[in-house]
């Protein structure tokens, strides 16, 4: 019996198993959590945006807060996480655990270029409403996924016996 490796502890403490006793959620029901993710995430970006240069007007006119700028950027991440969500329920066997987590995790990665922007002198306030922003995307785009395209019961495996 081969001994485990460091890589089987990590693949343990993230519920990584790949062998899932659930259903892959629905083609069709992630594809509309698709849909609903890019027009939830673009809607809660645009008030975001409305709300910011209401409370802050001197952030009237910041390159980000343009349609153009930050739509294409939405559209790209929240695709991405709509392909990783049936990957993850097909890895695991708590997608919902894992994934919540991979959530958090790009989030914090995707607040590194923010705060990088902000230490090049951009108005923190921009900044702020940018980082909220990226907060509000992955809380549309985790909750459609999860709620509209959840995972199938268990699998019932019918074993054929020979006669």
């Amino acid at each position: 019996m081969p001994q485990p490796g460091p890589f089987d502890g990590l693949m343990r403490l993230a519920r990584i198993d790949l062998a899932p006793p659930h259903r892959q959620p629905p083609w069709s029901r992630v594809a509309i959590a698709t849909v609903v993710s890019l027009v939830g995430s673009l809607a809660a970006d645009a008030v975001l945006v409305a709300i910011g240069t209401r409370l802050f007007p001197t952030t009237k006119g910041y390159v980000h807060f343009r349609f153009s700028d930050y739509s294409k950027l939405t559209v790209i991440g929240v695709l991405i996480a709509c392909v990783a969500w049936p990957v993850v329920t097909r890895i695991s066997s708590a997608p919902r655990w894992l994934f919540f987590r991979l959530a958090i995790l790009v989030t914090l990665v995707l607040w590194l270029p923010d705060l990088y922007i902000l230490h090049q002198g951009q108005s923190g306030k921009a900044v702020a409403v940018l980082m909220l922003m990226h907060l509000a995307i992955a809380l549309v785009t985790y909750n459609a996924l999860v709620r509209i395209a959840p995972v199938q019961g268990a699998q019932h495996r019918t074993a054929t016996r020979a006669e």
